[in-house]
């Protein structure tokens, strides 16, 4: 699958960060399974305008857009519902559907990590009578088998936000028609520059996802790229966090107690960042970390806004769903695909411009 880049999301970089820089343990045990004049913080935008922004230049580049109402039947296929990531996925493409005057149905498999049970779904899909089918790979391998039995009874395949292996899709006669997606190791870049921005030199550490997930394993070697480029950086610990609440504040308690100088912490979710604020905060040592995410889940918003998590990478999984659903309708109706990577915007949220992303999605 050839990969022609469309960089329009990478406008939204500058954007957020111009607008950053103004130029106990855990109570439940949840899993991504089921960012020389002092102002004050800028005002929330009740016209949302940088997604109203974002959204528009998603259609800009997915021009010209597909005729609505044909009542094309749609499925799509999440990684999982358990975390709100997924669920604002979820939305976008319900509300995609719906503007369309299509039909959707919206499944997932039961935890992040459930390779196989996601197989099983998207092979019960295949066998339903749906037109086009929407997914997004736990891993770049596990939907292979599902989407070569898509491909070969003529149901067109959109990957959305991650996608399957190329050279494996080959071998197995499976076809992506089309793909949207983020710049996952730009987000790890991100998120670890602000790190260094913010600490200066000293010791840090980088929380995973889950080992082979290629969203996950993408943050990862951004953020370890841009650290590493920097002498006065150490990382002292990589660790996979599994996409888990619990093992990243198992991980957090770990890394504290053997480094009592760390600096920053960058994990590859909101989640497991989350948890890491709350070992800190439960060690004492949360004014002495700079911790880092990605998704600008709402909760990580909340936490931004008291202070506690330094910074969220924020996409847009509502436009991820928005995407999915006119690239699916725009392959139905023949039109020709010309870039089969399609980025949406990125974002660096703190706590200097959050409110101006009220409404973010």
């Amino acid at each position: 699958m050839k990969k022609v880049r469309l960089f329009f999301g990478m406008l939204f970089v500058c954007l957020f960060v111009l607008g950053a820089a103004g130029c106990g343990q855990p109570a439940e045990n949840q899993e991504e399974d089921n960012s020389t004049q002092e102002t004050s913080a800028p005002e929330a935008q009740p016209t949302n305008a940088a997604f109203l922004d974002a959204q528009a230049k998603l259609e800009a580049a997915l021009a010209p857009l597909p005729k609505k109402d044909t009542q094309a039947k749609l499925a799509a296929l999440e990684i999982t519902l358990a975390n709100p990531f997924w669920v604002t996925m979820k939305e976008g493409y319900e509300a995609a559907a719906k503007e369309y005057g299509v039909t959707i149905d919206v499944m997932a498999a039961p935890k992040e990590n459930d390779v196989n049970s996601q197989l099983e779904t998207l092979k019960t899909i295949v066998n339903k009578d749906y037109d086009a089918i929407a997914l997004s790979a736990i891993t770049p391998f596990n939907l292979v088998p599902g989407a070569a039995e898509a491909t070969k009874k003529g149901i067109p395949v959109i990957a959305v936000g991650t996608s399957i292996d190329a050279a494996e899709a080959e071998k197995a006669g499976a076809k992506v028609a089309a793909f949207v997606t983020s710049d996952f190791e730009e987000q790890g870049k991100m998120g670890a520059q602000f790190i260094m921005d913010k600490i200066g030199s000293g010791k840090v550490a980088i929380i995973e996802g889950l080992p082979g997930a290629a969203q996950g394993e993408a943050r990862k070697s951004g953020a370890q790229k841009a650290f590493e480029s920097n002498a006065n950086i150490e990382i002292v610990s990589v660790s996979a966090g599994n996409w888990d609440r619990q093992t990243a504040y198992d991980i957090t308690s770990n890394l504290i107690q053997a480094n009592p100088d760390l600096k920053g912490i960058f994990c590859a979710n909101d989640v497991m960042a989350l948890a890491a604020v709350e070992a800190l905060k439960a060690a004492g040592k949360k004014d002495q970390v700079a911790v880092v995410g990605v998704d600008f889940i709402d909760e990580a918003k909340a936490s931004i806004t008291k202070g506690e998590l330094d910074a969220s990478v924020a996409m847009s999984p509502y436009l991820f769903g928005k995407g999915g659903v006119i690239l699916a309708l725009k392959v139905l109706e023949g039109q020709e695909i010309p870039e089969d990577i399609f980025w949406t915007p990125l974002g660096l949220i703190t706590k200097e411009n959050v409110n101006t992303f009220e409404g973010w999605k």
